[in-house]
């Protein structure tokens, strides 16, 4: 018997995904980046993951209706902010649309212009190599060129809708 060449139709609905989803309990990020134009770009996400450690390889996605898609698809850099814990406001703020997301942000200049946050528990400065458009979110794959963490930071995490920090087991 031959395997079938599609899945089949959801038996769920896309609230009943999402709430399926918030389960799985993410860190947050900020993904930055700078226009063409100068322009700063960036906003939070928890869609991130590692691929491979030789070479190093990050991925995360981004919705196709996004403003910023235009910047992240033809950018040759961005950087993943690992946020810390006390980095709440600042995932919330990226979060928001319409605001002035960089008003008082301290940052750093990092790979091809992209900013690096003041604070964050990792950076990550990625070469924009790939993107794979899958569904509704292009899925974008970026080869580390350079790397930091703040040792002992405690992470900002997102579980069923809400922010989130560590507790030892």
């Amino acid at each position: 018997m031959n395997p079938p060449r599609q899945a089949s139709p959801p038996s769920f609905s896309k609230q009943e995904f999402r709430a399926a989803l918030g389960m799985f309990a993410t860190g947050v990020t900020i993904v930055t980046a700078r226009s063409p134009d100068g322009q700063l770009v960036g906003l939070t996400a928890n869609s991130f993951n590692s691929v491979s450690l030789a070479p190093p390889l990050v991925l995360w996605s981004l919705a196709r209706a996004a403003a910023s898609m235009s910047v992240f698809s033809a950018g040759s850099h961005y950087a993943i902010n690992i946020l810390a814990a006390d980095q709440k406001p600042l995932a919330e703020r990226f979060a928001l649309k319409g605001a002035d997301r960089w008003d008082g942000v301290p940052y750093d200049i990092g790979a091809g212009g992209a900013p690096l946050l003041h604070g964050a528990a990792a950076t990550f400065e990625c070469f924009n190599r790939s993107r794979y458009e899958e569904g509704d979110h292009v899925i974008f794959v970026g080869e580390v060129e350079r790397c930091a963490h703040r040792g002992g930071a405690t992470p900002l995490l997102f579980h069923g809708g809400r922010y989130y920090t560590e507790l030892p087991l």
